[in-house]
């Protein structure tokens, strides 16, 4: 029965190969910002729709989020997708800078293909389901704001995964992996301080700076650097600090962003930043307004789904390229500088990463790797993967050495390269649902894995009971 149904999705999205990188694109030229991805958003759940899935639309308090079921009973298995672009990195379908529009968005980490490859699965498995006879439920949740308001944890925190078996999602990178690394949690704040404005030179005394209340919560947080565990990032901007300076600022204000490996070591590190905040207030007379935007957690790694990803990603096979699409890549390639490849290659910190120092694109499909290390980087993925055994792998959509969040990203994601990737994914999302849907053993072991991992903890939402999502954050940000 498996055989057969794996056979039906992969007959499915290859003849359906040509409607699918048609909605990958169509999602990259959208290049719509997270929570306002309404054209993305709704061009998946309708595409669903018209295959038979019954969609939910506006799911946890996001008008671009929502869930698509096919199905009945267990197993459940969910499929995510996401289609948010970043401000900023509008690009061309060229090898070389040059922006669609100066300052407008662009798919700079590939949600265009994220959230097509998913929806590609998921529907192939329900044709599958279909004509082979599979039993169970296939969901696919459209999950908005990766990159700016985590719209995954809202999801969670408002019971949208709960009854999940297990969770298979893909993000494009430079590898085909599925790797054994966990994330670094972390929140988003932001810190308004409001004071009292006043000539700068005729009447100082009169003022109260809030602009001092910045900096000096600023300097205190640069000083407590020394005193987190060395894993722990803390970042942050000024996003107002006044108009001119001749008059005292009566308001500003500043973002932070504070990561580490363990949700409750983010939670301490921010408890000491409030008081440093509540300290520079106290210093300078102002009043302190703390604005929390979003929390997200470390995630949980499943080897059992990463081994079996590897395993249907080698069934599979990688893709072949176009020579139209090597073209591409050497041109893209040249814009790379090695040091700055093999310093990415070194940071991958996988096994004989210096026999990739003068491969272009990488074809091959490690094991997985790097069970107990943690990424640098942060994922709302981490909260779904408290609920259920859940994995995001990777699949080689761009030039070694390329960039995050970078124009060459933008290209490659809406050419030959994106395009091939996309393909490939959907099928080993198809083949993974249709083992964990058909193979009732293999899903009792990542589950096993699951509960061992957590160790007994439980998870707890890191936002606030009453938080609800950002979706004037662009509007906040243009101010």
């Amino acid at each position: 029965m498996s055989e057969k149904a794996r056979e039906v999705a992969f007959s499915w999205i290859s003849e359906n190969e040509s409607r699918l990188i048609e909605i990958s694109d169509k999602i990259w030229e959208y290049a719509e910002l997270g929570l306002i991805e309404y054209k993305s958003s709704k061009l998946l759940a309708d595409e669903l729709e018209k295959a038979g899935f019954k969609v939910e639309r506006g799911v946890a308090g996001m008008p671009t989020a929502f869930v698509a079921t096919y199905g009945s009973g267990r197993p459940v298995i969910g499929i995510m997708g996401e289609y948010d672009a970043l401000p900023g990195l509008s690009q061309k379908k060229v090898p070389w800078r040059e922006p669609l529009k100066e300052g407008a968005p662009g798919h700079g980490c590939g949600h265009n293909i994220h959230g097509t490859s998913g929806m590609a699965a998921a529907i192939a498995v329900r044709i599958a389901m279909e004509e082979a006879g599979l039993k169970g439920t296939i969901k696919f949740f459209g999950t908005p704001a990766e990159e700016n308001a985590s719209g995954k944890v809202f999801m969670v925190r408002d019971g949208v995964f709960k009854g999940v078996d297990a969770v298979i999602s893909h993000h494009p990178g430079s590898m085909n992996a599925a790797t054994l690394k966990s994330s670094l949690a972390n929140n988003s704040v932001k810190f308004h301080f409001h004071g009292v404005s006043a000539h700068a030179a005729g009447s100082p005394e009169r003022g109260r700076s809030a602009l001092d209340a910045v900096e000096l919560m600023n300097i205190g947080v640069n000083y407590l650097r020394e005193h987190v565990i060395q894993e722990a990032r803390i970042h942050y901007i000024i996003e107002e600090g006044g108009g001119q300076p001749n008059v005292v600022p009566a308001y500003a204000r500043s973002w932070y962003l504070v990561r580490a490996p363990e949700r409750e070591q983010v939670d301490e590190i921010y408890q000491r930043i409030l008081d440093i905040a509540k300290g520079a207030a106290l210093m300078t007379g102002t009043k302190l307004e703390v604005e929390f935007i979003k929390g997200i957690s470390n995630v949980i790694p499943n080897r059992v789904l990463s081994e079996l990803i590897v395993k249907n990603m080698r069934e599979i096979g990688p893709p072949e390229y176009s020579d139209e699409d090597l073209e591409f890549a050497k041109e893209i390639a040249k814009s790379i500088p090695p040091e700055q490849k093999k310093e990415a290659l070194r940071k991958s910190k996988r096994p004989d990463w210096e026999k990739l120092l003068d491969v272009m694109i990488d074809r091959s499909v490690p094991d997985p790797w790097g069970d107990g290390e943690v990424s640098p980087g942060s994922t709302d993925v981490a909260d779904v993967s408290w609920q259920a055994p859940t994995k995001e792998f990777s699949t080689a959509t761009y030039v070694l050495g390329t960039p995050g969040h970078s124009w060459q990203v933008v290209a490659q994601s809406g050419t030959g390269l994106g395009h091939r990737s996309l393909i490939f994914a959907a099928k080993v999302m198809a083949a993974t649902a249709i083992d964990l849907m058909t193979d009732e053993e293999l899903l009792k072991k990542a589950w096993d894995e699951f509960e061992k991992r957590l160790m007994g903890r439980k998870y707890k939402s890191p936002l606030p009971p009453d938080l609800k999502p950002p979706l004037d954050l662009w509007e906040k940000v243009k101010k």
